[in-house]
């Protein structure tokens, strides 16, 4: 008997799924070789807390929440889409990824062209990677419901990212000519403080990739022009990241789509670059007088591109924020952009007439208190696409909270987890883990249950007491605070039977901070502002500096964020004494006796490497660092501490530095268990209203007359997650 040719394609897909190298590791089965343990961290952002899907409105006709598609899947990470153009055959761009690998289709996939095809950044599994999806859904129906909507048909298929394939990262991709141009921070770039960002091109029909971006240079935010043979970046050039955290200071280059040759700077100061044809393209920058504009350059048809060839001015007025425009084909008649209006909380998508000079609103009129970021344009120009958060007034919501939410971890044996909270410890036997929650400190069960709050103040830092079973100790006052300020050190008796008894173990209230304790149980060493500056000291664990206490370090500087060895050997901490009071931290290790002092990683030229902690077997560190620099423009995302932060270890002897987290996020507080735990999402479940957060704080406010912006950016400085 004949098999029909849907059940065929479906059959397909589910034996790929099966048998795709990976498959079973993706399941959450112990990975072989290597030991067995967990590293938990903080993340301000992740897919719990940015519930993103990709959306498109059409250009005409009125903009309602009922013309509005979601065109992903509802339930991943999903951001920074882009419509591919189809061939000029009419065949879909499925034909062209023969050789891949379907790893899903929502329902059997019609026998016709798909209404829509997208290509977009995903993070699934903790992981990172671009897909591409053929989405279908009934263009002629009258009256589209949403839960019409919701059973779109759409199959979807990565493309390059994930474990062992290199690390996509949140910037928009491309697909032209059957090559998929992206960005990547897979490739060490080598110098502390130097971002790993590059742009790469991977031809779809074979896996060929090929690095465009020269060492020694980082290129974010992507762009190809209609005919493919340029790509325009925004680009560090030889300059390198100065520490911004609002506009990074970027210029323009263009060079050949093929191989990265012929690569020169073609606009001074600008960023998210865009082609309308290969000889005209926008971009964003913030002006003088504070407003975030669009440009127009216009490459010169003969003779050398050079910033002073190129003729730009600027296309939308002051008076709003405007930014990541978006173009299509030959239009010229209008472009997308993102924009923050005087008076307004909320990022919204317009199009702006570049004959007439006007805007024209968009999403405000489908869900004005809903941010919307990065727009792009179908090559028809009928359509806008952007990413928002699903859930509430978006529809139904289908994004779990997670308490442990799984990142795929690099290294075999080693489970990575992103925690609902800050400065998260196991307990000795690795079966619960402590946490903060401004305000609170929380315990649970590494399975999720058994959640409790015990301690209800304000705090920072936790650790658990090797000895004394159920007992953590946590630092309790204001983060980020002078030396005087009144921080003491506590003990927390968390399983007393009449509930948690709670112990102060200093006394003069001036920051006493990050206790970590000795592997017997008997000492304490924590920072402490006593003497006028920070520094390291050690007192007794039970009775506090009551019973005993001795300085370990003296200086005017920062010693801070201490960790213990499992045999006693040795403290880690984290220090500014290489140029004190600059916000520069380092990482050192020294006896407990006050010998031995040495660096162990070099941050780099105004770098953060902070909060150490060892590994169960003692020979390697994790910490968090912004070794790695920055992975994409801060403006083209969503509200975070600052742009940067990343898990890495290394070992005692400085050897094997190793990059564990590929994201935008700025992720923190580490801590290394000693138990495996299963690569699987641990969720909190009723945890309530979702993807509630700012924009770019700095966009809150309204630039001031005379406002002196200039080139390469705003290097303001941010304290790091961890309250020094």
């Amino acid at each position: 008997m004949a098999v029909p040719m849907r059940l065929r394609f479906f059959l397909l897909c589910l034996v790929w799924a099966l048998l795709r190298p990976g498959a079973a590791a993706e399941d959450g089965e112990h990975p072989s070789g290597g030991g067995s343990s967990s590293i938990i961290f903080a993340s301000l952002g992740s897919r719990s807390d940015n519930a993103f899907d990709i959306f498109t409105l059409p250009f005409r006709g009125r903009s309602s929440p009922i013309n509005e598609l979601r065109l992903t899947d509802g339930r991943s990470l999903n951001f920074n889409g882009h419509f591919p153009s189809t061939s000029s055959s009419g065949v879909p761009l499925l034909s062209l990824l023969s050789n891949q690998t379907l790893i899903r289709t929502a329902d059997e996939a019609p026998p016709v062209p798909p209404s829509l095809e997208l290509i977009y950044v995903t993070e699934r599994n903790g992981t990172w990677r671009i897909y591409y999806d053929a989405v279908y859904y009934e263009a002629e129906r009258k009256t589209r419901s949403r839960a019409a909507l919701e059973t779109t048909v759409r199959v979807q298929i990565p493309l390059v990212g994930g474990a062992g394939d290199g690390v996509s990262m949140k910037d928009k991709p491309t697909l032209s000519g059957g090559h998929l141009i992206y960005v990547s921070t897979h490739e060490d770039a080598g110098e502390p403080r130097t971002s790993w960002a590059a742009v790469y091109s991977t031809e779809l029909r074979t896996g060929l990739t090929r690095r465009l971006t020269p060492y020694g240079v980082a290129d974010f935010s992507p762009a190809v022009s209609p005919s493919g043979v340029w790509t325009a970046v925004a680009s560090y050039g030889e300059v390198g990241w100065g520490g911004e955290v609002e506009e990074l200071g970027t210029d323009i280059y263009v060079f050949l789509s093929r191989d990265g040759s012929e690569r020169v700077k073609a606009v001074e100061h600008g960023g998210w670059p865009c082609w309308v044809d290969d000889r005209t393209l926008f971009f964003h920058r913030r002006g003088s007088d504070g407003w975030w504009s669009v440009h127009r350059a216009v490459l010169p048809s003969e003779g050398p591109v050079t910033p002073e060839t190129v003729v730009t001015h600027r296309v939308t007025p002051p008076g709003l924020h405007a930014f990541t425009p978006a173009t299509s084909p030959g239009n010229k008649d209008f472009i997308a952009v993102a924009t923050r209006r005087p008076g307004s909380d909320f990022r919204h998508v317009e199009i702006f007439d570049l004959v007439r000079g006007e805007f024209r609103e968009l999403t405000r009129l489908v869900s004005p208190r809903t941010h919307h970021f990065n727009p792009f344009i179908s090559p028809d120009s009928r359509r806008v696409g952007y990413h928002k958060c699903r859930g509430g007034a978006n529809g139904p919501e289908t994004s779990p909270h997670f308490l442990l939410e799984n990142v795929r971890s690099p290294v075999p044996g080693l489970s990575l987890f992103r925690v609902d909270g800050s400065f998260p410890s196991f307990s000795p036997a690795g079966d619960r883990i402590a946490y903060v929650k401004f305000p609170g400190v929380y315990v649970v069960n590494r399975d999720g249950s058994g959640r409790r709050e015990v301690y209800s103040g304000t705090a920072f830092s936790t650790a658990w007491d090797p000895v004394r079973a159920g007992v953590v100790y946590t630092s309790t006052g204001p983060t980020f605070a002078t030396e005087t300020t009144h921080v003491d050190i506590i003990s927390i008796a968390a399983d007393n039977a009449d509930g948690p008894v709670v112990k102060k173990l200093t006394t003069n209230g001036k920051n006493n901070a990050f206790p970590a304790l000795s592997p017997d149980g008997k000492w304490i060493v924590f920072r402490s502002g006593r003497s006028g500056h920070k520094n390291l000291y050690i007192m007794d664990a039970v009775e506090g500096e009551m019973g005993r206490l001795q300085r370990l370090t003296k200086g005017p500087w920062t010693d801070t964020m201490c960790a213990w060895s499992p045999d006693g050997e040795w403290i880690a901490f984290a220090s500014d004494r290489s140029k004190p009071g600059s916000g520069s931290f380092e990482l050192y290790l020294i006896h407990p006796n006050g010998t031995g002092l040495r660096k162990l990683v070099q941050s780099g030229l105004a770098g953060r490497t902070n909060h150490p902690y060892f590994s169960p077997d003692g020979q390697s560190l994790v910490f968090t660092s912004d070794y790695a620099g920055v992975s994409a423009e801060p403006i083209s995302n969503p509200h975070h501490y600052q742009p940067y932060g990343e898990i890495f270890t290394i070992k005692l002897d400085g050897s094997n530095l190793r990059r564990l987290t590929h994201n935008s996020f700025e992720d923190g507080t580490p801590a290394w268990g000693p138990a495996y735990i299963r690569p699987r999402d641990v969720e909190l479940p009723n945890y309530g209203a979702r993807c509630e957060f700012e924009d770019c704080h700095w966009l809150n406010e309204i630039p001031r007359k005379g406002f002196a912006g200039s080139h390469p950016g705003s290097a303001i400085a941010r304290p790091q997650c961890g309250g020094s």
